[in-house]
């Protein structure tokens, strides 16, 4: 009963409170909606939203949010964590864990951890975007990508400053490079840290095409252009909701 009122009600908070006590007044569709539209909004509006991370005591309260948040994950779960690494290791041949290069802020590649949810061969033949009912993925794969214990070594990242928990989700260099030739603002994407989690994740299911990738965009602006705390505490709660139900998962 409890496990089933939960997601509701932070779907209720999500949606209905947030929307209506953040959103921007003056455009009542993107405050209804939680996105922007990427053909209209310019890089000003966005540089506004970013600036509110700009040195002081918002940011300090932010990366002390963020340390304490990733080693609260790294605490607190590692019995499932090790649980997972083991499991790992019995499915399939390979690492448990494993590392990718990503872009992050102001376009600068880093290196993020994860736990392996594909086969060690799985792009032998190049990236590619993971699929529905991927082969590629394997038994233990797919119930840690639907829960999302995939991403919690990304606390990591975080430690070393190169992620925050919540923001855009940081994408392949690959695909960055092909999505900023297809897509407008794709790079603005930039202007602030990716997260573990963001306001695309927790709105949108995962996408593999390049107009599921202007679908997230669209979010991924409205976070960075409206961010605010209340707005990350929001995204981290519905992230709960996303880890219990599996939803946007591959």
């Amino acid at each position: 009963m409890a496990g089933a009122f939960a997601p509701q009600f932070v779907r209720r908070v999500g949606d209905d409170v947030f929307l209506n006590a953040i959103g921007d007044p003056k455009k009542p569709d993107e405050s209804a909606s939680g996105r922007v539209d990427i053909n209209s909004i310019s890089r000003e509006e966005l540089a506004k939203g970013a600036a509110t991370r700009a040195p002081g005591v918002l940011q300090f309260f932010k990366r002390a949010f963020d340390i304490l948040a990733a080693v609260a994950l790294l605490v607190f779960f590692s019995p499932l964590l090790i649980l997972t690494a083991i499991s790992i290791k019995i499915d399939s041949k390979g690492p448990a864990l494993y590392r990718q290069r990503r872009v992050g802020l102001d376009g600068a590649e880093f290196e993020i951890y994860k736990f392996r949810s594909m086969r060690e061969d799985a792009e032998k033949s190049g990236a590619r975007w993971a699929a529905a009912n991927d082969d590629r993925i394997t038994r233990v794969g797919r119930f840690i990508r639907r829960t999302r214990i995939d991403e919690i070594p990304q606390a990591i990242n975080i430690l070393k400053g190169e992620m925050s928990f919540v923001g855009p989700r940081p994408e392949r260099p690959e695909f960055v490079r092909m999505l900023e030739q297809e897509i407008p603002h794709y790079r603005e994407r930039h202007i602030v840290k990716p997260g573990i989690t963001g306001w695309a994740q927790v709105r949108h299911e995962y996408t593999a095409s390049i107009e599921g990738a202007r679908d997230k965009l669209a979010y991924d602006l409205f976070y960075i252009k409206h961010f605010s705390p209340l707005l990350d505490v929001l995204i981290v709660l519905m992230t709960v909701r996303v880890a219990l139900l599996g939803i946007g998962s591959r």
